[in-house]
């Protein structure tokens, strides 16, 4: 199928009509000014070298040339290539943590922002692994499915906030159960899930669920955000997170949860500092893992065409220039 990569180039094709109404134009003003000398068709026997005829054919040979050259300019192309690619990596899935006690500022912003700066970091150092989002807080769901597309990777990492899931409280549970469905069916021993949290699990027992995904062959990571001395909530409103007797609401970093997490899932837990995140450590035991083999159909460039209807335009181009405006004695042109 073909189609154009600069389809707006096309909107000079409109011009060729007026190349015609010009050449036409410019003959009726030549033959008003010869008319001023006498009789026009008596000037005309007076000058028997000039030629209408070559003028037209000049002027279609040109419009001809500027037609194609226009379909060149717009960049035809025929359908895309298709190939195979061959890639190694691992599947990555981050459940990201979004309830409200991410809004603490521990770090700065807060722990939600340094988490997603430190994940847009984690991609941007990806090649051929896969990676997906979720996002958790009372319940999770996944955000981005696994996917070598890192520029939508990205997207949809800067669209996380609080409200991205309406219900509060912190399913780690849940989260990992979904990160244990949402792996692609091709991946066997080269999977992990990390997951980014405060550690305040307020649902069932994520131990249970992290083991679960151990005898899966999926290894859990944890990457604990926080101090364990605490930090307020801020609220949109600008006050503090209080609790139902008015108390403002603490917030701390429960590393005994999260290191349980990852013995059992097989990974390892890593606090996350100011400078360094803490993915750091985690990419380097993914490069340690089994490397999965993935085989994907990719669609590469469009084949270009626009080469062809230049050669096409350059060759009307040379014809119209050999033609010259006065007769040479043979009957081709009047």
């Amino acid at each position: 199928m073909l189609q154009f990569a600069n389809i707006e180039y096309l909107l000079l094709l409109l011009l060729i009509p007026f190349f015609f109404v010009f050449y036409a134009l410019s003959l009726a003003i030549k033959k008003k000014r010869m008319s001023k000398f006498g009789d026009y068709a008596l000037v005309r026997k007076l000058m028997p070298t000039v030629s209408t005829g070559r003028g037209w054919a000049k002027v279609t040979l040109f419009s001809i040339a500027f037609f194609f050259f226009t379909i060149g300019l717009s960049r035809p192309q025929l359908g895309a290539r298709v190939k195979e690619h061959e890639s190694r990596g691992v599947e990555l899935m981050i459940a990201l943590d979004v309830s409200n006690s991410m809004l603490a500022e521990d770090y700065a912003p807060n722990r939600l922002e340094r988490a997603k700066l430190a994940i847009s970091r984690l991609v941007d150092r990806m090649k051929d692994d896969r990676i997906g989002l979720i996002v958790f807080a009372g319940e999770s769901f996944v955000q981005l499915p696994i996917t070598t597309d890192y520029v939508s990777a990205k997207i949809f990492l800067n669209t996380i906030n609080t409200s991205s899931v309406p219900v509060q409280g912190t399913a780690l549970a849940d989260a990992i159960r979904t990160g244990i469905k949402s792996f692609s069916l091709d991946s066997e021993n080269s999977r992990a899930i990390v997951i980014i949290t405060d550690g305040e699990n307020h649902e069932e027992d994520p131990i249970e669920a992290a083991k679960l995904a151990y005898e899966n062959g999926i290894r859990v990571f944890a990457i604990g955000v926080g101090s364990s001395e605490g930090k307020p909530i801020p609220m949109e409103n600008g006050e503090l997170l209080k609790d139902k007797d008015g108390n403002i609401v603490v917030t701390r970093l429960d590393e005994k949860t999260l290191m349980d997490i990852a013995d059992v899932g097989g990974g390892t837990y890593v606090r996350a500092g100011g400078s360094e995140f803490g993915l750091n450590p985690i990419i380097d035991e993914l490069r340690n893992m089994e490397q999965q083999r993935f085989e994907s159909v990719v669609f590469v460039d469009f084949d270009e065409q626009y080469m062809y209807f230049f050669a096409i335009a350059l060759v009307f181009f040379i014809i119209e220039m050999l033609i010259g405006n006065r007769k040479t004695g043979k009957k081709l042109f009047v």
